[in-house]
Parts: structure tokens; sequence; C-alpha cells
């Protein structure tokens, strides 16, 4: 596959580019009265003299007109201050969904939703060297907790600014709110503070980065807008890009259990969310991943915080290690710390076997709230992790109603029976039971005898339905022993798209 754009900006427009983000954040208190041009992004916002009214712009959207710059501007500006209606919110969203948008009203969008708010800055000795990641969601997808402190590990500096689960997909902070003493909510001088000492950080979004966005992400879970493209591309990206990354991998996941259920879908979005990277000044690449059963065998807030400390001690899943060293080792390719891909995931790889991304893991938890000696026995060899994280009130195991071979695992239906157990949320804001939670006790190509044991599942009051039960059940695809089938799953990473 042909390189999905070409990078428009040379090595000193890049360093120009980093310098523009060096010295203290900044959160301007009302936009600026002009705009600079640095490479192929926009630095500051520039006053509109004269601009359509909203209703207007909803029309020319409405019908199938392109938005330029100027009204877009004008868009995030009445957002941000609180001046344009829900309905008429809503009415351009829909519009939006309806009729699209090109390549430049999309980076038009996303460099109004980053500069709506603060953007942030770092020193320069950190320039080249700040990074991040960003998945579409899935199940069990617990990577970025192993990721960030190997990433860190190997000398990068990671920002991660994640988000909390909503429909089936889990969210990062929730599954780092079920360690006790966790704190996701970190002031700026103490998100540096722990770069500077630890080099990573999970955080959630500030209420000052990107506030145009958390208008819009609000309003589009409302309006069934959720799956627009330019609209998911400005979401994601404008955070990204107020984090003045120097490098971005982006893990598009397709499959049962994703967003896209194909991979030409998942290549389009991909395809946009890294020329908007790159529209950005960021140097961004992705990952396309298959997104059918869960990522390793827990899913579950405390038991997925399990499963990611069992890895950054060195016996973790194949298939989260896979997604590990891919995204990190592209992540160093792109920052010039490998040579090649494969030497990159070999660096990740011996930052979480060696013991490094432990230790960073360790450190980060002190820094963000846990107690000492809490951190210390969830990073020690042998423990107990019941003895730290909350336990459920009932475990039961699920068991095999015939011989076979294990051919496939919905994760899609597990998650979603797990979601109505409490391990989700249905809106924003709804608190989860971080203890409910499933643990997968075989795995695919693996012979199961009638009667054995195949899933524990970790639950509290009210116990599952019986439907549950049966959705559950279903969740496990079996094929006669006797009977050729499929070959157990191959790689989850699908392809690389990489900015050269």
């Amino acid at each position: 596959m042909q390189p999905c754009w070409k990078s428009t900006q040379d090595s000193q427009t890049s360093s120009a580019l980093v310098r523009r983000y060096l010295g203290v954040w900044q959160v301007p208190p009302t936009p600026v009265k002009s705009s600079r041009k640095v490479g192929n992004l926009f630095i500051g916002r520039a006053s509109v003299a004269a601009m359509l009214s909203i209703p207007d712009l909803i029309k020319k959207k409405r019908d199938g007109s392109r938005l330029s710059d100027e009204d877009i501007k004008a868009l995030m500006g009445a957002l941000t201050s609180g001046s344009i209606q829900d309905c008429q919110t809503g009415a351009m969203l829909m519009a939006i969904w309806q009729k699209g948008m090109d390549d430049g009203e999309t980076e038009a969008l996303t460099r109004e939703m980053m500069l709506s708010g603060e953007v942030m800055s770092w020193p320069e000795e950190w320039a080249g060297l700040v990074v991040d990641k960003h998945s579409t969601g899935g199940v069990g997808d617990k990577v970025s907790l192993v990721l960030a402190p190997a990433l860190a590990a190997c000398g990068l500096k990671v920002p991660m600014i994640s988000g909390r689960g909503l429909a089936h997909t889990g969210g990062t902070l929730d599954k780092l709110e079920s360690i006790p003493g966790f704190d996701i909510h970190q002031s700026v001088r103490q998100v540096r503070a722990i770069l500077s000492t630890v080099g990573c950080c999970i955080v959630g979004q500030t209420q000052t980065l990107v506030p145009a966005d958390r208008v819009l992400y609000a309003m589009r879970d409302a309006t069934s807008t959720v799956d627009s493209l330019p609209l998911i591309t400005g979401s994601i990206i404008s955070k990204k890009g107020a984090e003045s990354l120097s490098a971005l991998v982006l893990d598009v996941k397709f499959g049962r259990a994703a967003l896209y259920k194909d991979l030409d879908g998942a290549k389009q979005l991909a395809d946009l969310l890294v020329r908007a990277g790159n529209g950005l000044g960021m140097r961004t690449g992705a990952v396309l991943s298959r997104m059918d059963a869960p990522i390793g065998r827990c899913v579950g807030n405390s038991l997925e915080v399990m499963e990611s400390l069992d890895t950054l001690k060195g016996r973790g899943p194949q298939d989260l290690m896979e997604l590990v060293t891919a995204l990190g080792g592209v992540l160093l390719l792109m920052t010039g710390l490998a040579a090649d891909q494969s030497q990159g995931r070999e660096k990740i790889s011996q930052a979480v076997i060696g013991g490094a991304a432990l230790l960073k893991f360790q450190a980060m938890m002190v820094a963000q709230g846990v107690a000492e000696e809490t951190a210390r026995m969830l990073c020690s060899a042998h423990t107990d992790y019941f003895a730290v994280l909350r336990k459920a009130e009932h475990v039961a195991e699920l068991t095999s109603g015939e011989d076979g071979v294990v051919e496939d695992v919905d994760g899609l239906i597990l998650a979603e029976v797990l979601h109505q157990l409490g391990a989700g949320r249905t809106k924003a804001g709804q608190p989860v039971n971080h203890s409910v939670g499933a643990k997968l006790l075989l795995s695919v190509g693996q012979k199961v005898e009638k009667g054995a044991p195949w899933l524990r599942l970790h639950y509290e009051d009210p116990p599952p339905s019986p439907d549950q039960i049966s959705r559950l059940q279903s969740a496990l695809v079996l094929r006669p022993p006797a009977r050729p089938g499929r070959l157990p799953r191959g790689n989850l990473v699908q392809e690389v798209l990489l900015p050269f």
C-alpha cells in the first residue's frame, strides 16, 4: 500500500514547530487578535470581522457547500463561548454527518478545535521525544498500561491523555482508578513534574484542553453522529495536537468488537487520522489491528490492571505483547530511537521483559497518588492482587457444553454482558463497578472437554440472569475435534501505515 500522505514539512520546519511549543503551558484567557503560520500549522486565532450567522452556517453545510476556514473558526468560537444553542450544534453535527467534509475542512476543524483551549509546552531538551498513542477502542484493551511505561523506559516522554469507557469499550482511566489512590486529575505543573521524574503519566482531559471537543463529543452521542469520519478525526487529533507531540501512533481497530467491522473502513479512518496529524505538525503513524476476541484473557477494570501488571513482570499474553511492541516500535522509529520497526519492537520488548517498564509503572503510580507500599506490593514478583484491588463478591465458572476445539471467542458479547453487570456505563459520568469482569481460561485452538471451565465470571448482586448466562455461553465458538477448521487466529496487527 502506498503511504497515505507525504510529509509537507522538512526537518527545519518541524524543529521550528517544536520550538514554538517550548516554555510554559499557555491558557489564553481570551482569543488572540492575530494568527501566525508555522509550517502548515496556524498558531493563534484571528478575530472575525464579518461572518455568517450560525443558521447561515448550518444552511451552508446542509445544502452541501464547503465551509471555509473562517466559517469553521467562527463555529468553534461560538462553541467555546457558549453563544450557540444546543439545537444549532445538533443541526450542524447532522449536516456534517450527512454531507461530510473534504480534507481541507477536516484539517481546519481539527486545528480550530485544538486552538479552542490550551496548547501544551515542553522544555527544549524534550524536543523530538514527546509521544502518545491512541486506540479507537476495543475489548480487553489494556495496551496503554504497558506501553506508556515501556516508552518511558526507552527514553521518551509520554503525557498520555486517556478517556473513560462508553458503550461496550473499556476506558483506560476506569482501569487505573481501580488502583486505590490513583489520581487521574493532575494539574499542569504536576504533569510536567511527573514527566520530568518518571517519563510518563496517564491522565484525564483538563477543563482547558480542547473545550470545543467536550461540547461536540457529548452532542455527537445524543444526535447519533458518533460515526462521522471528520468528527472522529477532529476529536482524536485535536486533543493530541494540544499535547504538542513529536510523534503519535494510532491503533485503528476493525472487526466484530470494533467501530469498523472491516479492514477497508478502518483504513479510510486511519488515512484521515494520519493526514490530520501531519497537518498539525505531528509525525503520525497508524497500526491496523483486528478486534474480534478480547485482547489477552481479562476483561473488566481490576482484572485488566492485574493482567497488565503480569505483562510488565514478563508473563503477559502473546497478543497483548504483540500490540505493545508493534505500537511502541513505530514510535521509536518515528522519533529516531530505532533504525527500523524490528529494532523498535525489540527495544520495547526488552524494556518489558527486563523489568525497566515495571519500575516506571511503579513510579508513575506513586507520582499519581498511590501509596508507596501499595505500589510496591502490586509490582512485587509474587503478590496477591486481591489484597490490594477490590474483589467481586461472587466468582463463578462457566463450563463448556460439549467437546471441541476453541475456534473463536466473541469479545463483543462478553463486553456487552459485563457492561450490563456493572463493568461499564450507559452515559457519561455514571460510576462503574471496578471488580466486575471475566477471565478466559482457554485460548483459540485449544481442545476443551464437555464440562470443563472456560470462563471465570466476577460479579456482584444482582447475579447474571439466565439470558445473560446464555449469551455468555454463546460467545464460545467450538468446532468438533475431528472436523478440520480454520487455524487459530493469526497476528492481530494487519498493516502499518508510516509517514515516510
